[in-house]
């Protein structure tokens, strides 16, 4: 039986307040995967790093053959998707599909580890959307919500659209606009309400 995460932040956009300290964060949009009372995963969805993932299909050697997935692919950026196992592979994707190691987040969105994911992209394009991360991002049992308390993020249930359809840097932007919120606006210093 398929369970979906209830999780309340789950399917959630963190996005950096201005003080955010942490370098690893600061003016970063990080979607949430899962969040529970273990902890919270979440994989930052703009900030892309030197390598394609047509490179990095011949770094696993998974090259791709000449034709429109490889020039796809090759103009596609690997993101930085948090400081925890930054040598691993993440794959957030939808349609969700069914892969050997992945979070269901959505009815829609997975969060996939395994390298069949992959392979399917090599060898037929599936599935449509995807954002490809080196690491991701983890919070300890309280983290997340001890972090939302000093003002560190501001929340927004996400729209997929601004992940899979928008250049990584209209990203957080478009997220703030969710909340009626221009980024250029926010002060270094939040308040308490």
């Amino acid at each position: 039986m398929d369970i979906t995460n209830t999780s309340h932040l789950a399917n959630h956009f963190l996005i950096a307040m201005p003080a955010m300290t942490d370098p690893n964060f600061a003016r970063t949009l990080t979607y949430v995967c899962e969040h529970n009372a273990e902890g919270a995963l979440g994989i930052i969805v703009n900030r892309p790093i030197e390598m394609s993932l047509g490179s990095l299909f011949e770094r696993v050697g998974m090259p791709l053959p000449p034709g429109p997935r490889q020039d796809q692919y090759n103009e596609q950026p690997v993101f930085f998707g948090g400081p925890v196992q930054t040598d691993r592979g993440f794959v957030l994707h939808r349609p969700r599909g069914d892969w050997q190691s992945t979070l269901r987040i959505t009815e829609e969105i997975g969060l996939t580890s395994s390298r069949d994911i992959l392979q399917a992209m090599s060898e037929d394009g599936a599935p449509s959307d995807v954002l490809v991360s080196l690491g991701y991002a983890g919070w300890a049992a309280g983290q997340l919500e001890w972090e939302l308390s000093q003002n560190a993020w501001l929340t927004v249930t996400a729209d997929p659209s601004i992940i899979f359809s928008l250049p990584p840097e209209e990203r957080l932007p478009a997220a703030m606009h969710l909340l009626g919120v221009d980024f250029s606006n926010l002060s270094e210093v939040a308040g308490h309400a």
